[in-house]
């Protein structure tokens, strides 16, 4: 960014190393033996959708990228829209591996096509060894993920054991720091 930039009022949002979405790939590991979660085999890439031609094209592409893939790899790709107007692309598959590269994959062709600003979230949702729903959630514009756990009443949530997780998982996970930054993602599709 240049000193007329400034005076223009522009600004240029630096974004966060694209790999650090792939540390829930190694950090999984840690996850399923030592803290007994497994994936549910589903994740999303979450994104604001613009109605043009291009950013639809560029979605569409992606998704049918996915779904090719997915004959190797086993991954469906669907996709719903939620009461904020946001779209969940949510990516099914047994294999963590295989819906970090999924989400990464969109996420990719989103951003290349200059529309990263649209981006949201990740979700990857997992269950504890007593079936009760975890989900890690990585946010684009920070580099970060964060640990949401629902505490099953009526948008309540288990704060505690979020903060827990992150004590667990810190070393092998980059989880945001802030934790005003940690926004509940509720009514979750996946």
């Amino acid at each position: 960014m240049g000193f007329f930039d400034v005076l223009r009022g522009k600004r240029e949002i630096k974004m966060p190393a694209a790999d650090r979405l792939f540390a829930m790939s190694t950090a999984y590991v840690k996850l399923e033996l030592e803290l007994e979660m497994k994936t549910s085999g589903k994740a999303a890439i979450v994104f604001q959708p613009l109605a043009t031609a291009d950013f639809e094209g560029i979605v569409r592409d992606m998704e049918e990228v996915v779904k090719g893939t997915g004959d190797e790899t086993g991954t469906v790709v669907t996709s719903t829209d939620d009461e904020f107007g946001y779209r969940w692309m949510i990516l099914s598959d047994d294999d963590m591996e295989d819906l970090v590269v999924g989400v990464n994959a969109v996420s990719t062709a989103i951003q290349g096509g200059g529309y990263g600003e649209r981006v949201l979230c990740a979700v990857f949702a997992l269950r504890d060894n007593r079936g009760k729903p975890v989900y890690w959630i990585y946010n684009y514009k920070r580099g970060g993920f964060y640990p949401f756990v629902p505490a099953g009443g009526a948008q309540q949530r288990d704060s505690e054991r979020e903060l827990r997780l992150k004590a667990q998982i810190g070393a092998d996970l980059p989880v945001e720091p802030e934790l005003e930054r940690w926004f509940p993602l509720w009514g979750i599709p996946i």
